[in-house]
């Protein structure tokens, strides 16, 4: 897992405040599939939104806990039945890399 700074939460929690969710979690909780797509969307984005839908048996912070410790991302931020999940994107070709501040 990644370990951040309060600054560093900060100024992600300020950049997926006007995200919309990318990953959408349902009944079926959390499998193999929903593992490998927040794989991509971390690679792809870095920064990502998650929800949980109607019928999911999780919580937002038991949803990503769960994800973050599988996919070695970090846990920005989780409000109601939304979370923010962070990677730096392991793709060679990645050019637009989110510069976190440093303290």
């Amino acid at each position: 897992m990644v370990d951040l700074t309060k600054s560093q939460i900060k100024q992600l929690r300020g950049m997926a405040h006007q995200l919309s969710p990318l990953l959408l979690i349902g009944k079926n909780n959390i499998t193999e599939t929903v593992l490998a797509q927040t794989n991509d969307l971390l690679n792809d984005h870095e920064l990502i939104k998650g929800q949980l839908q109607e019928g999911s048996l999780l919580t937002a912070k038991e949803a990503a806990a769960e994800l973050a410790e599988n996919t070695g991302a970090a846990v920005v931020q989780t409000i109601g039945h939304r979370f923010v999940l962070y990677r730096r994107s392991r793709r060679k070709d990645y050019k637009n890399y989110i510069q976190l501040v440093r303290e």
